[in-house]
């Protein structure tokens, strides 16, 4: 009896090794990973978050702009394994000139890992300091050679935790990022991707965030001071990868609807609301990568909104960015010969 069951058992390992075995080939041939490489890379980017408020305001006016005036970011990354880590520093200087956008403060954190299909991302943005764009149209104390109103004292911040489950096994976030790994051949997945997020835009000031012209006094919603959310849901969506010799496109695309709890605040007193709200997200990137070297462009566009009836909050959180690279094979040290003695 004993002999039988291990006979049983050793038959099972061996065929699921096996399985295992036939599996790595397939994979292998789809992309190839470079987790025993020194990956040293640069790049070169900027990241902003503009805003929009939409309502029917007076005078025509329909909806009110705000922009952000980040600098551009030079960032230095290593990755080995299972561990990775990048450094960004803020370059000297403004990418929309300071006397038309006054200056913003950019912070930005995360992290992200891989269990079996599934990517798990973690991130944190804030934005400080922004400009109403074309305030000249009410505000009389501006004009067309000084036309946006400088807002220093609004911020913005987001923090998310997104899941992507693809549903081809063979589809890698290493090798569609392309730092870590490259495919070899085109592939493409649907994907579920699990979403929650705090998000929103804030006066720290306590100053009304619409300017006191456009305030409607029947509606306490346009004297907020402090818009606010949080959602989660499911997300639905494909992504693709073109290979084409040393080049490789990718795109990751996807849409739908999350639960969300918003406020908006008003004299220290908020109110809530329960409802749902869209989600669109899309990710592109391409470039030339070979296993000893690459060059990306990499995009990234996170669309968030609002909505209290007739009075919208819309804001798109997006980075581009150059990334080059280098691999560097890892020595082996070399054993030394045994002594005869």
């Amino acid at each position: 009896m004993f002999k039988e069951y291990s006979r049983r058992f050793f038959s099972c390992v061996l065929l699921v090794f096996i399985c295992n075995a036939n599996n790595a080939q397939k994979d292998s041939t789809i992309y190839e990973r470079y987790g025993e490489k020194y990956v040293w890379y640069s790049d070169l980017g900027f990241s902003t978050a503009p805003i929009k408020l939409k309502y029917p305001f007076e005078n025509g006016i329909e909806r009110i702009k705000y922009k952000n005036n980040s600098s551009a970011i030079w960032g230095l990354g290593f990755s080995y394994k299972w561990f990775a880590l990048r450094l960004g520093i803020a370059i000297p200087g403004n990418i929309r000139p300071p006397s038309q956008y006054g200056q913003t403060k950019y912070y930005d954190i995360g992290f992200d890992f891989s269990v079996k299909r599934t990517f798990i991302d973690v991130d944190f943005h804030l934005y400080n300091g922004y400009a109403i764009k074309n305030a000249y149209r009410w505000n009389d104390s501006l004009n067309k050679l000084k036309p946006n109103d400088i807002r220093s004292d609004i911020s913005a911040a987001s923090f998310s935790i997104n899941s992507w489950f693809f549903k081809n096994h063979h589809f890698k976030m290493q090798a569609f990022r392309g730092k870590t790994g490259a495919y070899k051949k085109d592939i493409h997945t649907f994907y579920i991707k699990a979403t929650m997020n705090i998000h929103g835009v804030g006066s720290n000031s306590n100053d009304a965030l619409i300017p006191i012209e456009l305030q409607d006094s029947t509606q306490s919603k346009t004297q907020t001071v402090g818009i606010t959310a949080f959602d989660f849901g499911v997300v639905p969506g494909m992504a693709y990868v073109k290979r084409w010799n040393a080049f490789q496109i990718g795109i990751m695309g996807g849409a739908g609807l999350v639960i969300q709890s918003k406020f908006y605040s008003l004299d220290s007193l908020g109110r809530g609301f329960l409802g749902l709200a869209p989600r669109i997200d899309i990710k592109f990137i391409a470039g030339y990568n070979q296993p000893r070297y690459f060059l990306m462009l990499v995009t990234d566009f996170d669309n968030k909104s609002i909505r209290f009836n007739n009075l919208v909050y819309r804001q798109t959180f997006y980075n581009i960015k150059l990334v080059g690279g280098i691999r560097l094979d890892r020595k082996k040290k070399e054993k030394k010969p045994k002594s005869n003695n």
